[in-house]
């Protein structure tokens, strides 16, 4: 019998998994190291993620066969991440998104372009996978620290609290169980196999180009710690 979907996840994803997560930018924020504006600028890339993701989601996979199993709309995060940064930017937030003073990283920018341009069935239920089991996880983690280390006010972390979902680990024992009955050839899992490798290595692109531009970054934030 086959390995349940995901367990294959679990297992083919670990490396990358642990490499996203122990980059040095989510080192830092999360151990108190980083700043107020880190955590803006996260919240930041998370916005651009994730209106690519919902967009071709919602336009082209609710009712697919591969998708409509795990598709709830109270995972959707972007209207969600669009209040976090009314609160930690200003109501004027798509303004600096759109003339730059808002920065988007050049990271950010290619998955959120291979999410719009390059979506498959498969492809969207990896990123679906990796992204909002994430965020039902390990996010919770990110908000209760970036509250202990920076003070991130409450009207900030929208993003990591889903409304109608009372008991996060019942939720995510019934999303995998999902999974492991959604219908599939052996291709298609083998490539849904390789696409939630891929969202893993993105991400910690995405964590490497802010690393990499911490500074400057920071400042063009605009957000004082």
């Amino acid at each position: 019998m086959a390995t349940p979907l995901s367990v294959a996840l679990r297992d083919r994803t670990a490396a990358a998994h642990k490499s996203a997560e122990t980059s040095s930018f989510v080192t830092e924020l999360l151990e108190g190291r980083a700043c107020y504006s880190a955590f803006t600028m996260l919240a930041t890339q998370q916005l651009v993620i994730y209106r690519a993701l919902e967009t071709v989601l919602h336009a082209h996979y609710r009712h697919h066969p591969l998708i409509a199993a795990v598709d709830d709309r109270r995972l959707d995060r972007v209207s969600e991440i669009e209040r976090d940064l009314t609160t930690l930017v200003g109501s004027d937030f798509e303004v600096r998104l759109a003339d730059g003073s808002l920065p988007i990283r050049e990271a950010t920018t290619a998955y959120a372009r291979m999410l719009r341009e390059e979506h498959t069935p498969e492809m969207v239920l990896a990123n679906h996978y990796v992204r909002y089991l994430g965020d039902l996880s390990g996010g919770q983690v990110i908000a209760k620290l970036a509250q202990r280390h920076y003070a991130v006010p409450e009207q900030a972390l929208h993003f990591y609290h889903f409304e109608g979902i009372e008991k996060l680990k019942v939720y995510k024992d019934h999303y995998r169980s999902a999974l492991d009955n959604i219908d599939m050839t052996n291709g298609q899992r083998k490539r849904v196999l390789e696409h939630a490798v891929r969202a893993f290595e993105h991400n910690e692109a995405v964590f490497a180009d802010l690393a990499a531009a911490k500074d400057p970054l920071h400042t063009a934030a605009g957000v004082v710690s």
